[in-house]
């Protein structure tokens, strides 16, 4: 088979289509990439360029940031104004990495500002941003659609320490019946913006963000709060008639959920991490997901070991999956820094053997 670019090859397994080889890619920023570029060679590292389809206003809400001192350290103060009541988040800039030192929720009496923020959004459509975003990467990879994420996972992630989630869902269940129903709707008023993007422009896919992971989640809460949106966009994609696959982004530990994976209509499994790191490898993601591609993300730890040992755990992935059709080796979560220096010279080396 002739050489491909890399974004006809990224196309191919987003599809299933034959291909010249497994893609080698990176989220745009995680190397620099001119410097990889130049090491490994730019046919040899393909791009994923986080990227939107439409725009957000809040007339009636608006934020702002200040910063302060806090204990020594940098803080950065944002506070969101809603006809709700206000909400403040502080992220400390300490000297080995920022952290979140408060979150927006602290009480059930702040979701109502929560809920004001959120149905006050106006969703736009921007296919000329996405088409921007399209043409800017060119042949070397695809804008990697973010839709945002869904409730449960938004909750967790951005708005409210998981404890005190978990104690609010026990405590105020009508309340936060209404908060989950409130990020769900707003959730499909995204959708229909996307699909509106979808008919004028080539978009390969639409990812959800959602980091998912079985122990914050369980299977109980992923098929309540996950597998019906998950669905639910794909309903809306076939009824304008597009068959382009739904992204998930789940990094975690997913083996208690292949089931209901199974059944959610996604068919793109963003950076999964096999083992070492977590516990579902390239051969269990093919053979309980039959229809589904997997982006897997290169095992973190890996980038540790010496130079033969990451060839031979690029090779073990590529016998579970080279030939699946289905398979793309990322570069999508954090690293050892400077560790792809060792690394992806012998990701790249191992992809040029096994196809040989």
């Amino acid at each position: 088979m002739a050489e491909m670019t890399m974004r006809r090859r990224m196309l191919a397994v987003l599809t299933g289509q034959p291909h010249d080889r497994v893609p080698f890619v990176q989220y745009r920023g995680m190397a620099p990439t001119a410097e990889a570029w130049e090491l490994v060679g730019r046919e040899n590292l393909g791009l994923l360029g986080w990227s939107g389809v439409y725009s957000c206003q809040t007339p009636n809400c608006h934020s702002e940031t200040e910063q302060f001192e806090l204990d020594g350290n940098t803080a950065r103060r944002t506070t969101l104004h809603t006809p709700e009541g206000e909400l403040q988040e502080v992220w400390v800039d300490a000297a080995i990495a920022a952290h979140l030192h408060e979150h927006y929720i602290k009480e059930p009496a702040d979701y109502r500002a929560l809920m004001a923020l959120v149905r006050d959004r106006q969703y736009r459509p921007e296919p000329a941003g996405w088409l921007a975003a399209w043409n800017d990467i060119g042949e070397d990879g695809l804008p990697h659609t973010s839709l945002g994420r869904t409730a449960y996972q938004q909750l967790w992630i951005e708005w409210v320490n998981p404890t005190d989630l978990a104690a609010h869902m026990a405590d105020e269940p009508a309340l936060m019946e209404e908060v989950f129903a409130t990020l769900d709707e707003a959730m499909e008023k995204v959708f229909a913006v996307a699909c509106e993007v979808v008919r004028q422009a080539p978009v390969p896919y639409l990812v959800l963000p959602d980091n998912i992971t079985a122990p914050m989640i369980g299977e109980r809460y992923f098929r309540r709060f996950c597998v019906p949106m998950y669905r639910r966009l794909r309903e809306m994609l076939d009824a304008v008639g597009s068959d382009i696959p739904v992204a998930v982004h789940a990094d975690g530990e997913l083996k208690p959920l292949w089931k209901a994976f199974g059944e959610s209509g996604v068919g793109w499994i963003d950076s999964m991490s096999p083992p070492p790191d977590n516990n579902t490898s390239v051969a269990d993601a093919l053979r309980e997901w039959p229809n589904t591609g997997v982006g897997i993300n290169f095992p973190s730890s890996i980038h540790l070991k010496d130079e033969e040992a990451i060839y031979q755990a690029t090779m073990e992935i590529l016998e579970q999956g080279g030939r699946s059709h289905r398979l793309q080796i990322q570069i999508s979560e954090d690293f050892p820094p400077d560790a792809w220096r060792k690394s992806y010279p012998q990701i790249v080396r191992a992809i040029d053997d096994f196809f040989a």
